[in-house]
């Protein structure tokens, strides 16, 4: 708007750098959130890690160790989400959501690993946690459609998957070196179920695209390690794997 001599108000360009100054203040903000979840994922996954060269039956030790890590994302997850809902969602999304992928992918794999495990001497299949079971224990709302707020989107769980399957291909042939000639078993059928749901899905978003179509590879891998052990005469005569129901 002019004033009555012809020029600009000055007030026009205060107001809008005040508003660049909130945006910056908000983003600042966010930025020390999200450096702080990038540490406590590298905590969930460096306890994590310890699963591949941990037996089963001390495999609760590792699940433990992670609890604190894991409630110390949820906590920082819950400050990003308060902090980023003062700014349009789909604006500024790209600046956490591979953050949001790790520590989605990290609580996946604990929850598999939570779920394997030997019940009166039969070996219980790992469970795949939902994107609305995932929402539950991160405490935010998941595939939002109806209003621009912080929530855990299908494609940041769809790529923690991805990353779930590569973990376990490796899980799957540190196992046999641990003696261990069950798991890669359990993980085979695992890894194949999940590859059969991602064929059902007509992706749209290119990177995950990508990522997905990978995903045969890496069901290979642990597919030549149970090969490699029927070669070897190793497969255990009686694998009962209990699924949930």
């Amino acid at each position: 708007m002019a004033n009555q001599s012809g020029m600009i108000d000055a007030a026009i360009f205060q107001d809008l750098q005040a508003r660049v100054d909130e945006d910056t203040a908000v983003r600042d903000e966010l930025k020390e959130f999200i450096q702080t979840l990038e540490k406590q994922t590298r905590n969930i996954s460096f306890v994590l890690s310890r699963a591949h060269s941990t037996p089963v039956a001390n495999l609760s030790s590792v699940l433990d160790a992670a609890k604190e890590p894991i409630q110390n994302a949820v906590d920082t997850v819950a400050k990003l989400s308060s902090s980023a809902s003062k700014l349009p969602y789909y604006k500024f999304n790209s600046m956490w959501t591979r953050q949001m992928q790790d520590v989605v992918f990290g609580i996946l794999l604990w929850g598999w690993l939570g779920e394997y495990k030997q019940e009166g001497g039969d070996v219980k299949n790992g469970r795949l946690l939902t994107i609305e079971e995932l929402g539950e224990i991160l405490k935010i709302p998941v595939n939002l459609k109806d209003r621009d707020e912080f929530h855990l989107t299908i494609e940041e769980y769809l790529h923690a998957l991805i990353s779930l399957v590569e973990e376990l291909s490796r899980l799957a042939r540190n196992s046999v070196t641990l003696g261990d000639y069950e798991r890669p078993l359990l993980i085979n059928q695992f890894v194949k179920d999940l590859l059969a749901g991602f064929q059902i899905l007509n992706l749209k978003n290119d990177s995950l695209r990508r990522r997905s179509d990978g995903l045969k590879y890496k069901v290979k891998d642990v597919e030549d390690v149970v090969y490699d052990l029927s070669l070897r005469n190793l497969i255990p005569n009686k694998t009962e794997v209990k699924t949930e129901d």
